[in-house]
């Protein structure tokens, strides 16, 4: 904890993230939290997973008094990492502060109840806006204002609603950027609300070195046989299969499982409670599947991840990055392998422009047992269509 102390917290706090297990800080813990005390603004870039949530929640429990009104706000892109931050700052709060959340998808009125009573809001920028549109909350108080996962809510087309909601904040207010990269956009956003910001950049949490990646060529009809011997063969504790629609994550999920494979899945078109429990549950596992769209890449507080499985290729570069940063995380191993159609080609060629540090390996395509496929929730299994050379796909479109 001598390093922790350095950073001028104070002794209540440096107790509780003591009692959290956490003895050495971060490089982005190191470089920002002295900054953030001090009430500089920040503009940090560091990878998931790598610490932000203590960076900037420990200046918002330093500073935040309880019962004084909304004085923190943190804006996230998802349901889902709301309720991380809400958590993660309730895990080193020393003071009786009401941390809430703010997302859609639930009713309005508990929300409103929340709201009056809140010192810390961690929110979603459209529900948030909608209550801002309704009065039900004043940001005129605000003394912390943090964008996490500032690039990601770019993406999601967030950024009307999240300059609306910044406009509606203290004037007098401290600001912090936090995500895992720092494009032009963010950075234009940064010098318009910002007041003289300071910029830290981590070292990347993955290591390289412990990171395997590997690909296999398989016609598109052949991915799920490919993917079940994978899983059934290869000694993985946690593993993330990674697609880029819905369609296809139910598709992959409702195969394993009748394959005989513990998969969960998780997409936006699940419910926020659904959503929930499945990271919960897979969190909880020593062994098993997460089947998942990119709402899972960023921000989530997912360990110990051995395989990344990239059942589709993303279209984005850093959406790749951050798949295969949910392994090979705080010195162990990790395995990213991808199964390539003739319609990843194209995605796959720019991941390597991209990254032309990367060693991907070629690997053959073994022989793959017959298995039983199921197109949809309301079809029965279909009858595998035999493949003289013996692998076995299902007939018709998905």
């Amino acid at each position: 904890m001598t390093e922790f102390k350095e950073f001028g917290l104070s002794n209540n706090l440096l107790i509780k993230i003591e009692d959290l297990g956490i003895t050495k800080p971060t490089s982005i813990q190191e470089k920002s939290i002295p900054l953030i005390i001090e009430g500089k603004d920040v503009i940090g870039e560091s990878a998931t997973g790598s610490g932000k949530t203590l960076a900037f929640g420990s200046g918002i429990v330093e500073k935040v008094e309880p019962q004084a009104g909304i004085q923190a706000l943190v804006l996230t892109p998802t349901r889902e990492l709301a309720q991380q931050v809400k958590e993660s700052l309730k895990s080193f709060s020393y003071k009786r502060l009401k941390i809430i959340t703010i997302f859609g998808g639930v009713s309005y009125t508990p929300q409103v109840a929340d709201l009056s009573r809140a010192d810390v809001v961690v929110a979603t920028p459209g529900r948030l806006l909608d209550h801002l549109q309704r009065n039900n909350l004043d940001l005129s108080g605000i003394k912390i204002l943090v964008l996490d996962e500032a690039d990601r809510m770019f993406d999601m087309g967030f950024i009307l609603d999240v300059e609306k909601i910044i406009r509606q904040c203290s004037k007098n207010r401290q600001t912090l950027f936090f995500s895992a990269t720092m494009p032009p956009k963010v950075k234009r956003l940064a010098d318009k609300y910002m007041k003289q910001p300071k910029s830290v950049s981590a070292v990347k949490y993955v290591d390289p070195k412990k990171l395997k990646q590997a690909y296999y060529q398989v016609p598109k009809n052949f991915k799920i046989a490919l993917l079940l011997k994978l899983l059934n063969d290869q000694e993985a504790g946690l593993s993330m299969v990674f697609c880029n629609t819905r369609k296809n994550t139910d598709f992959v999920t409702q195969n394993l499982r009748l394959n005989k494979v513990r998969a969960l899945a998780i997409h936006g078109g699940l419910s926020q409670n659904k959503r929930s429990g499945m990271i919960k549950m897979f969190n909880d596992a020593n062994r098993g599947v997460l089947v998942c769209t990119d709402i899972a890449a960023r921000g989530l507080h997912i360990d110990n991840v051995t395989h990344i499985f990239n059942y589709d290729l993303p279209f984005d570069a850093t959406d790749y990055i951050h798949r295969i940063g949910r392994t090979a995380r705080a010195g162990e191993n990790g395995q990213v392998i991808n199964l390539l159609s003739k319609y990843d080609y194209d995605n796959f060629s720019r991941i390597l422009r991209d990254n032309p540090e990367f060693q991907v390996k070629k690997i053959e395509k073994p022989y793959l047992e017959r298995i039983q496929i199921v197109e949809s929730v309301s079809t029965r299994p279909s009858r595998p269509n035999y493949r003289p050379n013996g692998n076995y796909s299902y007939r018709g479109r998905r």
